[in-house]
């Protein structure tokens, strides 16, 4: 009986090994993701992935590393893999979520409890993977999400940086990226490879391993096959995948989807042709910008393109560069020579006039818009947006208050003419135009006559006033002629509209060509490919939706 008990105790004590053996604990930290990724000539893609990991003392050895692959088109005995330089084999045994990947065997290589290392990992040749770009279809774009493992399998934060390496012949200032998730920059490094290819690449120390971060970039489609570009699916375009559509065709909702999709895909669509600032103004620097100019404030806070117009035209008016000759349709007479001191983008504008034809007059002013935002983007470089918007608001909030506590017409009259263009930068500077002059008569500024051909003319609506002239520190001094408050109001706002119909058109199309020069649009992940691996371990679920996208999910160690 003795020796029988000894030996079931045993018995279960090798039980309990085995047991115990079997169920490995994972925990990790990944101290550093390196990701390349270079689009081929021939539209293909080829992925080197670098995962610097650092096993928890606790843990069980890393002994495979599974790699997700957003598709299935690849050569499996093509990929390759070290661990600090000594090859180890790859195999088709994923056990990662998603379906689609394989698994780094690192074999006599596996990182030991307490130990580290770093995974290398080369995937040639996958794809095609490139889509045309939704708002220029002479463009090829992708996107690309990086790997990622389970979070209750990592610790820590993850030196992250992702590197696109753009199809052999793209030249510098034509390829776009798209917006960076948070934490990385929204301008990405530019630079050549030593095959002298573009590259854009994103960093950031403090990336979480456990989250995917999504990339893009466009590119002339020129560069690649056009048979290498392929239209989205249907599922794709809808952003669901196909068990999803189901479940919604059944219960109704497709066609809602469809029809609040569609909704509000046009209006983002509209809101984001009119924001024309290049992403990198949008880099939020230190301390505020001083010094811009009215008109410069406007752009940078992407006001209305007619209203930054409208305040550049008073502007030359103001500085007796030109004359209207005709409010509608609006024409200038300029002054010849041009006087000193007017603003660069001031002297685009008045030449811009300076010409006939109406369609060439609307892309020279295009030009003029473009070459702005570019200087402001070269202004703002290293400050605060965010800061300088505030302190340029708090400047337009402070010139109205002057306005609006002047205590005679004259003084009223005087204050609005010296802040003229600082008032404009009001979001419902017209309405407030109207309410501070709705009583009482306004004295016109002597360079009121070069705006309104009327002025002076017989039968015209100013009145003359027996007192005398009254002369301002602001440049404009005042003269006998006085106009109804009502009347003066709906002058200055009807020079937006005389804009806005007559010179530069349709509003949202003008800008739209400006923003497609300084802030093209991101293709979303429903109109560019979508390069996706991550997941952690067996218990992820896929990032992506759509099965056009072919998400995959990448176990980190088993």
């Amino acid at each position: 009986m003795k020796t029988l008990r000894i030996i079931f105790l045993l018995s279960i004590l090798v039980l309990f090994t085995a047991s115990s053996a079997q169920a490995q604990t994972y925990l990790f930290q990944l101290s550093e993701l390196q990701v390349n990724v270079y689009i081929n000539q021939d539209g293909t893609a080829s992925i080197h992935y670098a995962f610097t990991f650092v096993n928890d003392p606790s843990a069980s050895p890393i002994e495979y590393v599974d790699v997700g692959m957003p598709v299935s088109s690849y050569s499996l005995n093509d990929v390759t893999a070290d661990v600090n330089g000594d090859p180890i084999s790859v195999s088709s045994d994923y056990q990662g979520s998603g379906g689609i990947g394989f698994a780094a065997a690192l074999g006599s290589r596996a990182i030991p409890p307490g130990g580290s290392g770093t995974v290398h990992v080369f995937v040639p040749n996958v794809g095609p993977w490139l889509r045309f770009d939704d708002n220029d279809k002479n463009y090829a774009s992708f996107v690309f999400k990086t790997t990622y493992f389970g979070s209750k399998y990592v610790e820590g934060t993850t030196n992250t940086s992702v590197t696109f390496h753009l199809p052999p012949g793209v030249q510098p200032a034509e390829p776009r990226w798209h917006a960076a998730p948070a934490g990385f920059s929204s301008e990405p490094v530019t630079g050549l490879d030593a095959q002298g290819r573009v590259t854009y690449t994103w960093s950031n120390s403090q990336a979480s391993a456990s989250e995917a971060y999504q990339f893009g970039a466009s590119f002339p489609a020129q560069y690649v096959p056009a048979s290498a570009i392929s239209q989205p699916s249907l599922w794709e375009a809808l952003g669901i995948s196909q068990d999803q559509c189901f479940t919604w065709l059944c219960c109704g909702g497709f066609f809602a989807l469809i029809i609040g999709g569609s909704w509000l895909a046009n209006s983002s669509s509209k809101k984001r042709k009119l924001q024309y600032l290049p992403p990198k103004i949008s880099i939020e620097g230190m301390g505020i910008k001083r010094g811009l100019t009215a008109v410069e404030a406007a752009i940078l806070m992407e006001e209305s393109l007619d209203k930054v117009m409208t305040m550049i035209l008073f502007g030359v008016l103001k500085k007796n560069a030109a004359t209207v000759v005709s409010k509608e349709p609006l024409k200038l007479q300029l002054v010849n020579p041009l006087p000193d001191g007017l603003n660069p983008y001031e002297t685009e504008f008045l030449k811009a006039f300076d010409n006939t034809n109406a369609a060439e007059r609307r892309k020279l002013l295009q030009t003029m818009t473009i070459n702005l935002v570019e200087s402001m983007s070269a202004k703002m470089k290293g400050f605060s947006r965010k800061e300088t918007i505030a302190y340029y608001k708090d400047i337009n909030e402070r010139a109205w208050k002057q306005v609006e506590a002047a205590q005679t017409p004259e003084v009223k009259s005087e204050t609005y003419d010296k802040y003229l263009e600082w008032t404009m930068l009001d979001k419902d500077y017209e309405g407030r135009t109207r309410e501070v002059f709705q009583t009482g008569p306004v004295f016109v500024p002597t360079w009121w006559g070069r705006y309104d051909p009327s002025y002076g003319h017989t039968g015209g609506s100013l009145s003359p006033v027996s007192t005398p002239s009254h002369s301002g520190s602001g440049g404009g001094s005042f003269s006998l002629p006085t106009l109804p408050g009502g009347t003066f109001a709906a002058s200055i706002a009807g020079g937006v509209q005389n804009f806005a119909g007559g010179v530069i058109g349709n509003v949202t199309e003008f800008t739209n060509t400006i923003t497609n020069k300084t802030n093209p649009a991101p293709v979303s992940t429903s109109s560019g490919s979508s390069w996706s691996g991550g997941g952690g371990g067996r218990s992820c679920a896929c990032a992506c939706a759509c099965a056009g996208c072919a998400c995959a999910c990448a176990g980190g160690g088993r």
